[in-house]
C-alpha cells in the first residue's frame, strides 16, 4: 500500500483513491438495487378482489400489492423471495374508509383539514400491524390478494400513483 505524506496537511495517504470508492459505491448500489420484478400496469400490482368486509370506526381497508409470480422473461420466482417482498411490501391501495375515518375521537365531527386519503388512493403503511387476510382471486395471474385493515392514524402518507409500482422497502 502506499502511504505518502501530503505536504499541506502533513496526513497519511492510506491508499484509497477514487477508483475504490467507485468500486465500493458500484457494489453498495448492487446490494440495493430496486428489484427486476416488473408489473406491466397497477391493475396487475392490484388485482380486483372482493375482501368481504366492511370497516368499522375509524379502521381503513388496503390492499398490499401482490408479489409476482413470475419475471417478465416468464421465470418462476420462488416462494421465498415473494414473501420476503411481500412481508416488505409498504405500498397499499385504499379499498374502504370505516364511517369515523378521518373524525376527532370524542366528537366524531371530521377534523379541518378533511381526509388525507381517500379509497382508490395509494399510500405507504406500517410494515409490522394491522390485521391481514387473504382473497382468491380467480383468473389472477398471481392467484390471491392480501388485504390489511389499519386504524386511519397509522397511515405513513400519500403516493403518487406515478410512483407507486417504483417504491421499494427495504430489509
Amino acid at each position: 500500500m502506499d502511504r505518502t505524506i501530503h505536504r499541506e496537511s502533513g496526513r497519511a495517504d492510506r491508499g484509497v483513491g477514487n477508483g475504490a470508492l467507485s468500486e465500493a459505491a458500484s457494489k453498495a448500489n448492487a446490494q440495493f438495487a430496486k428489484s427486476t420484478f416488473k408489473y406491466d400496469s397497477l391493475a396487475q400490482a392490484f388485482p380486483e378482489a372482493d375482501p368481504g368486509l366492511t370497516p368499522f370506526g375509524s379502521d381503513v381497508l388496503i390492499q398490499l400489492r401482490t408479489p409476482r409470480t413470475r419475471t417478465a422473461g416468464g421465470l418462476w420466482i420462488p416462494e421465498e423471495s415473494r414473501e420476503t417482498d411481500l412481508w416488505n411490501m409498504q405500498v397499499a391501495k385504499v379499498i374502504a374508509l370505516g364511517p369515523v375515518t378521518f373524525c376527532n375521537r370524542e366528537t366524531l365531527v371530521p377534523w379541518p383539514e378533511g381526509a388525507w386519503a381517500n379509497p382508490g388512493d395509494y399510500v405507504r403503511v406500517p410494515k409490522y400491524g394491522g390485521d391481514r387476510w387473504w382473497v382468491d382471486v380467480p383468473g389472477s395471474h398471481d392467484g390471491k390478494a392480501l388485504f390489511v385493515l389499519f386504524n386511519d392514524l397509522d397511515l405513513k402518507g400519500l403516493v403518487p400513483e406515478d410512483k407507486v409500482l417504483d417504491m421499494v422497502a427495504y430489509i
